[in-house]
């Protein structure tokens, strides 16, 4: 009779005899059972193995549910969230990784009780352990993310009696550096193999090299395939190809080269990839002779290329330009009689066009349709875009009408190339009707599709065609003053069409087509363009129609009042954008803080200089160095000429703001003969001339008097002499 049978009778025996002894309602009692195993479930080690019949339970860690999370809302939702909010570094948890080892639990507890730092405490635990073997190491190195911790585990178990680490234990703790961002202390572990009698091999440096290549470190790459060399191991031809391949990416193509003559010099075999790595890299590199003798040795010793590989060679000469050496690789594919297939043609038709050599890619293109090869519809646009550029409009319509006659429709940027084709040639009536033709076949214009047509009418003066097509696209749902703004910036951008540019706006603001960042476009072009009085006026006459100036409009009034040396007026709007709670633009800092300096007001004009650098990012150079040289006037002239001398080896000769600077340091914290000092080794060094150096000379002395008179005053003040001056008379203190 089997084990088991008995077994079964014998408990059905034990429960039938209680039954009847008790004579009592039958009770739920637990079933029996056998248990073997070692001991009662723990959270340490939460699954017990038992016999025959046996309780296994698996005590699990209570789990709070997820806190409810908000409905997602795409308006809201930012893409650069994560990439500007990167979360903080996990911390291991052993409990979250169901796959670890009760030990390596064990031991991963033991250095969160410790607060992940390595001391007394956790060798004190992990001497608890009777052993520990080179695979639970591993376990715990590959989870472990703080590398100083890891590598402390990695010592002292290799101390331990009896221990030897293994290629796994090895590997893992590579890995953990690399992952940590210790890569330069993982390439020091074959020296560390071999001085504890663990002689690495291929693997190791292979883990080392596919780290550094999936980083685009290709020095380390080269670096660890020279150590490999060192330790006289050769490499197989998959990772020479690796090697290799990882240094072409970064940009090392001698490296390469040279990789690849050992390669040879080992006697090994290339493949296809071989081949294929140095002639990509020799093609982005430009080096087209190179990339010819690999190709022909490539056809001796494998097989000639196929047309995926030419069509790569082609994609990455047109991408560098090189549009010559794409056209030779084309004739090679031609002469191994590879036939190109539509992408081949697609990638170099493109590439012909957008490097201004249209014709020949227009050739391509009829060879295309003798073949019968179907031609997309980006191909038409960009052969359409090449003719526009290049001022063949009419060959571009003849492309439209061929596209139109093979089945495909026109996109937005096709007709948007072709309308700005024929304003050029000045053709804006054809350009208005295709204009028509887009806005019926439902397409939806934008900007870059009127912005031609609107400065073409400009040009010609035809002013009511132009506020027609405005009046059309505010039908079309066009935002007609933002668009005007684009419109004028386009305008102004060559300075012969400034006057232009104000003609049309003088009769658009009659029409009511005006608005403050017009008034700011034509105004900035006007200040740049020298011509501050009108600039000026177009300020006042914005003022006088009641349009409400903002903190722009009062930047380039600050730069056209100090132009015009009017520096009462570009101050009260500097305090206009000051009341606004704005800041002003970097060069109305700096051109007003050059009118201060210029009529000697320097106390405000080093506030000002302050202000600048403590709002904006990236201030005047002028400014930073203004700053360093109120400090160094505190430890003399020397000090001061050391700071000038830097500054004119960066490039920054002194002028107005500097020698203020200077004034206004030597005045508060030195004497008048260090600031004539320093004036007098420019005067020497001919940075100043002798007519500034006198003027700057009167200043100095203006200022030291001002600032005496000012030290006087609030010495009478503090001593309560005020009123007793006042009451005899005198004057002194009423200014």
């Amino acid at each position: 009779m089997p084990l088991l049978f008995q077994l079964q009778l014998v408990v059905l025996n034990l429960y039938s005899s209680r039954v009847t002894c008790n004579k009592m309602p039958p009770k739920s009692l637990p079933k029996p059972y056998f248990f073997y195993g070692p001991r009662k479930p723990s959270q340490n080690r939460p699954v017990v193995h038992g016999g025959l019949f046996s309780n296994r339970q698996i005590l699990k860690t209570p789990q709070k549910p997820p806190p409810p999370s908000p409905p997602f809302d795409l308006r809201k939702w930012d893409p650069h969230h994560l990439s500007q909010n990167p979360s903080p570094p996990s911390i291991p948890n052993p409990h979250r990784n169901p796959k670890l080892s009760p030990i390596a639990r064990f031991i991963l507890d033991a250095f969160r009780k410790s607060h992940y730092s390595w001391g007394p405490p956790v060798v004190f635990e992990l001497n608890k352990l009777r052993r520990v073997t080179a695979s639970l190491v591993a376990e715990v190195l590959k989870v472990q993310n703080d590398p100083v911790l890891a590598s402390k585990f990695f010592h002292w178990a290799g101390k331990q009696k009896g221990f030897k680490h293994n290629f796994a234990s090895y590997n893992a703790l590579a890995y953990c550096l690399n992952r940590n961002g210790r890569f330069r202390a993982a390439d020091q572990l074959p020296e560390l193999m071999d001085s504890q009698g663990k002689p690495p091999t291929e693997k190791q440096f292979e883990i080392l090299i596919r780290m550094h290549a999936d980083k685009n470190r290709g020095q380390r790459v080269y670096y660890v395939y020279q150590k490999m060399k060192n330790f006289g191991i050769k490499p197989r031809v998959f990772l020479y190809n690796r090697i290799m391949d990882a240094l072409v990416k970064t940009g090392y193509i001698d490296l390469a080269l040279s990789v690849y003559e050992d390669f040879r010099g080992d006697g090994l075999v290339e493949e296809s990839i071989s081949f294929m790595i140095l002639i990509k890299g020799l093609c982005k590199a430009g080096r087209i002779e190179e990339m010819l003798e690999v190709l022909e040795r490539m056809r001796e010793k494998v097989c000639k290329p196929d047309v995926f590989a030419y069509t790569a060679m082609i994609r990455i000469l047109v991408s560098e330009g090189n549009l010559d050496g794409s056209l030779r690789v084309w004739n090679e594919m031609q002469r191994d009689g590879v036939e190109p297939d539509v992408v081949a043609y697609v990638t170099l038709v493109a590439g012909l066009c957008k490097g201004g050599r249209v014709q020949k890619g227009f050739e391509l293109f009829r060879e295309m349709k003798k073949k019968g090869i179907l031609i997309d519809r980006a191909t038409y646009g960009v052969l359409i875009e090449g003719f526009v550029k290049d001022g063949k409009v009419g060959s571009a319509c003849d492309l439209l009408k061929d596209l139109i006659d093979s089945g495909y429709r026109a996109d937005l940027g096709i007709y948007n190339s072709l309308i700005e084709g024929l304003c050029n040639s000045r053709l804006v009536d054809r350009a208005y009707k295709l204009f028509q033709v887009t806005v019926q076949e439902g397409l939806e214009p934008e900007f870059a599709t009127v912005n031609p047509m609107l400065v073409a009418f400009a040009e010609t003066r035809r002013m009511d065609d132009f506020c027609k097509l405005l009046e059309q696209m505010k039908k079309l749902g066009f935002s007609v003053i933002d668009d005007l703004s684009e419109f004028f910036s386009f305008l102004v951008g060559k300075e012969e069409r400034i006057v232009m540019a104000i003609q049309v706006f003088n009769e658009l603001k009659v029409k009511g087509y005006s608005s403050v960042p017009v008034y700011n476009i034509l105004m900035e072009a006007l200040s740049k363009a020298g011509r501050v009085k009108q600039a000026l006026s177009l300020f006042q006459e914005m003022k006088d129609l009641n349009f409400k100036p903002d903190s722009s409009t009062y930047s380039i009034a600050i730069i056209c009042y100090v132009e015009d040396e009017d520096i009462k007026e570009a101050c009260v709007c500097h305090n206009k954008i000051i009341e606004m709670s704005c800041i002003l633009f970097i060069d109305a800092y700096y051109s007003l803080a050059k009118g201060l300096c210029k009529i000697g007001e320097i106390d405000a004009a080093m506030m000002l200089v302050r202000d600048c650098l403590g709002n904006v990012t990236n201030g005047p150079m002028a400014f930073k160095y203004s700053l360093t040289i109120l400090h160094a006037c505190k430890s003399g002239a020397e000090k001061v000429l050391e700071v000038l001398n830097e500054m004119m080896q960066e490039g920054f000769p002194p002028e107005n703001i500097i020698c203020s600077a200077i004034i206004s340091g030597m005045c508060k914290y030195g004497t008048i003969e260090e600031a004539r000092k320093v004036f007098a080794n420019l005067r020497t060094r001919k940075l100043l001339t002798e007519a500034n150096t006198i003027v700057y000379d009167e200043i100095l002395i203006e200022h030291m008097e001002k600032k005496a008179a000012d030290l006087v005053l609030s010495g009478l003040k503090f001593f309560g002499l005020e009123s007793k001056l006042k009451s005899k008379g005198s004057t002194l203190l009423s200014g």
